[in-house]
């Protein structure tokens, strides 16, 4: 009966705009979805647990005793296990860590089971399985289950990266000034040196591309570096698959050579997966709750609007995130490329997620030039509004955490309520200001707040040594007892379109570009360098 079944909060889904449906999916396609239990109950949030507190005044369980005291109850875990054989479906996987079980069956039994019709779409960037509507379960797992994804396929992100254009010289030997390659933005932003990363991993998500170990080669032994140890790991089926420099093979090496580039010596852990909810969700599990390779920094440079997102998949990512602060792990997040509007055409104001979670530091992009070695002006990115500008604005879906109330973020124009405000921290991104990054054989500048994130967890690596324990959950830090330290080049000017740089934090480039030693120094508890 359907009165007997719960729906779950959030789940509902519209098909794509202008997408139109071609009819029912073929009963026997197989499908695999994730379903995503509840946490343990009487968990303490981060914010709670370690607050405004430094780096060596906070302690963190390990993966192993947070998934125990945390992680889901085998009770619930035994619910849904029940649940997928009563309707014929097959368990592929469970992770009390990761608080999901992976379920197999045909798309007929998968429809029974949750109760949606499953239908196959064409849009203008070609066809995805889709569903209208909620999903449900038996009302048994009313409140055990949180989150069911994997029904719908339509791709969820995109990477936020834009190329320049291509160059045929060495990526280091040609003098090009408007360009830089990692290290020397290192040295404008004033990062630590004496550290190379040593004994850290950087883990990055990708949904999609591939890196080429002769590119790796090639760049490495242009920048007079070592070539970093770089691992893959499949999730959902993705892979290291490198097609071309106009593909997502892009966004890999972007990540992948700033990150190794700043911290030469971290281990690189790439978790490839699909661009799904399902696969950018379980990568982004994976990478948190990891025992082998134990990241302590993530890097994330794909997102869209909070509009593209269903709430119960909002409220999933935010809770991986949540437990990688409440184990030590800092996430980064790229804050999109299109202003503030971030690529939705209703001339409203938008944010990016999952730059827009609360336990993601949120990563927004500036251009910079340079003169002898220094900074000669820093100002928010912003060429074209709605399609090269750093994104930024307030959360129409998180509240405005405590943390941030003192940031005077400003209210949403469409409904005057206060929002978490994004970014927290920014970088150069504008791709005339670029970076230098070999891509398939071709040498190119990139930019866009794709750089700005592994740029920020190149940085977090190296402070992570330094320090010999993680920085952690930064957010409560720099807009408590670290805000208004001049630890940041406060970037005043320039706008995203609705919003405007201003003293202090502003929606555009947040607290502003780092000068990585004195935020160093202020981690330690010592009084930043001159």
């Amino acid at each position: 009966m359907a009165s007997s079944r719960h729906r779950i909060p959030g789940s509902e889904r519209e098909p794509l705009a202008g997408a139109r449906s071609l009819g029912p999916v073929a009963p026997q396609e197989r499908i695999e979805v994730s379903v995503l239990v509840r946490a343990r109950p009487g968990a303490r949030a981060p914010e709670e647990a370690i607050g405004d507190r430094l780096p060596r005044e906070r302690s963190y369980p390990s993966r192993d005793a947070y998934a125990a005291q945390h992680g889901a109850a085998a009770d619930d875990l035994a619910k849904v296990v029940a649940f997928a054989h009563a309707h014929s479906l097959a368990v592929v996987e469970e992770s009390a860590a990761r608080r999901t079980v992976v379920l197999s069956g045909s798309a007929a039994q998968m429809a029974a089971a949750f109760d949606v019709r499953l239908q196959q779409y064409e849009h203008d960037g070609g066809t995805y399985r889709g569903r209208s509507g909620a999903v449900s379960v038996p009302g048994e797992l009313a409140g055990v289950v949180e989150g069911v994804f994997g029904l719908d396929d339509r791709p969820q992100a995109t990477p936020h990266f834009q190329v320049l254009e291509p160059t045929s010289d060495a990526i280091v030997a040609r003098a090009v000034t408007a360009s830089f390659t990692p290290p020397q933005l290192a040295r404008l932003y004033h990062f630590p040196t004496g550290v190379d990363g040593s004994g850290e991993c950087i883990a990055i998500v990708e949904l999609g591309g591939g890196f080429r170990p002769a590119d790796l080669k090639a760049y490495f032994a242009a920048l007079k570096l070592a070539v970093p140890t770089v691992r893959s790991v499949s999730v959902d089926g993705g892979r290291n698959a490198p097609s071309n420099a106009d593909s997502a093979d892009g966004e890999v090496m972007l990540d992948i050579e700033v990150a190794a580039a700043i911290a030469p010596k971290a281990k690189i852990v790439v978790y490839f997966a699909p661009n799904t909810t399902k696969g950018f969700l379980d990568a982004i599990t994976t990478a948190v709750h990891d025992t082998t390779h134990k990241p302590s920094v993530i890097s994330i440079s794909w997102g869209g609007p909070e509009s593209t997102w269903t709430q119960q998949a909002m409220t999933q990512f935010d809770q991986a995130f949540r437990d990688a602060a409440a184990m030590g792990v800092t996430v980064c997040c790229a804050a999109g490329d299109n202003g503030s509007g971030d690529g939705v055409s209703d001339g409203r104001p938008h944010v990016d997620f999952p730059a827009s979670s609360p336990y993601a530091l949120g990563c927004g992009g500036t251009k910079v030039t340079a003169t002898d070695g220094a900074i000669a002006s820093e100002v928010v990115w912003n060429e074209n509004a709605r399609t090269s500008a750093t994104g930024g604005g307030v959360s129409a879906f998180f509240a405005l955490p405590d943390w941030q109330k003192k940031a005077k973020v400003p209210t949403l124009a469409t409904s005057g309520r206060s929002g978490r405000g994004v970014p927290d921290v920014a970088g150069d991104a504008d791709p005339a200001t670029g970076y230098r990054i070999r891509v398939d054989g071709k040498n190119l500048v990139i930019g866009g707040t794709s750089a700005v994130a592994p740029l920020w967890a190149g940085l977090v690596a190296l402070c992570n040594q330094q320090l010999g324990r993680p920085v952690g959950y930064l957010n409560p830090l720099l807009y408590g007892s670290l805000a208004g330290k001049g630890l940041f080049h406060d970037v005043r000017e320039g706008t995203n379109g609705s919003y405007h740089a201003r003293a202090g934090w502003d929606p555009c480039t947040g607290w502003g570009s780092p000068i990585g030693t004195k935020l160093l120094h202020a981690l330690a508890g010592a009084e930043p360098p001159a």
